[in-house]
């Protein structure tokens, strides 16, 4: 084996975690009946959106962590390869066919970690899943044209324990400029007076996990504190494109992107 499919074979080998597991409440909407993950934008769950950004980069083994409603996503990819090809049903004798339009060479393990563990102890309790290597983690309700061959590569140059895509997103509200009552210009630029914040699409090496006590930790608030007073926490900066899926008119505007056929997550063909 070369060199270079040395660093495709080690590159393969680093696996994806999504935190799938959270209520949702702020899209009460939408997830009464599904979780989070599963509302759709063009017709699929937002965390096909998020895998399939990851497998056009060659990322393409996956390890989810399952709450809320977890059932609907493990029925959703135990479905997912009959649901995506074409098929030749038997009725006399119940066998099924399956001729291959399936494009998605993924490996998926759906884990169930609690209905009401937080972010950190959801990424704990993944632990055993990931190994002892380098993995990704993201929420499962948010995309980005983020190039995470890039991502990985700063990771690796800096030697730290953790790695934290930083986005400016866009503003909550529509910018107006004006000139006296006349609306000169209407956009949603990103906020770039009010800095950057964090856009999950971690890198993380094993060791950090160990910044997290149990399942009442919020990755968000203490591992992420410490790490960063310890000097173990870099930012990959992003100034492309990233939403997330918080609310209803968030979705909306997913939903705006997705339909005029320019989303600008989609880097896959």
């Amino acid at each position: 084996m070369d060199t270079v499919q040395m660093t495709n074979a080690c590159e393969a080998s680093v696996k994806v975690a999504i935190l799938a597991g959270g209520l949702g409440t702020r899209l009460a909407e939408e997830t009464e009946v599904k979780p989070k993950p599963m509302v759709e934008i063009g017709g699929k769950p937002i965390l096909w959106h998020i895998m399939k950004i990851y497998a056009h980069h060659g990322f393409t083994d996956f390890v989810v962590a399952l709450g809320y409603k977890g059932e609907i996503i493990k029925k959703y990819m135990v479905d997912y390869v009959a649901l995506s090809s074409d098929l030749t049903v038997n009725l006399r004798d119940g066998n099924v066919t399956r001729h291959d339009r399936h494009d998605c060479d993924w490996s998926v393990q759906l884990i169930d970690t609690g209905l009401h563990t937080m972010t950190g102890g959801r990424i704990k309790r993944l632990a055993p899943y990931l190994g002892d290597r380098t993995f990704m983690l993201t929420w499962g309700d948010g995309v980005a044209d983020v190039n995470i061959q890039d991502l990985l590569a700063f990771h690796r140059s800096h030697g730290k324990l953790a790695t934290v895509t930083a986005v400016r997103p866009a503003a909550r509200y529509g910018r107006l400029e004006l000139r006296e009552s006349m609306v000169a210009e209407f956009s949603e630029k990103p906020q770039t007076g009010e800095g950057w914040i964090n856009g999950a699409f971690f890198v993380l090496e094993p060791r950090a996990i160990e910044y997290i006590d149990d399942d009442g930790t919020m990755w968000e608030h203490a591992p992420l504190e410490r790490l960063a007073r310890d000097g173990q926490l870099m930012a990959y900066r992003h100034g492309s494109f990233w939403q997330c899926m918080d609310t209803l008119r968030e979705k909306r505007i997913l939903e705006r992107y997705w339909e005029s056929g320019n989303a600008p997550w989609k880097v896959w063909v």
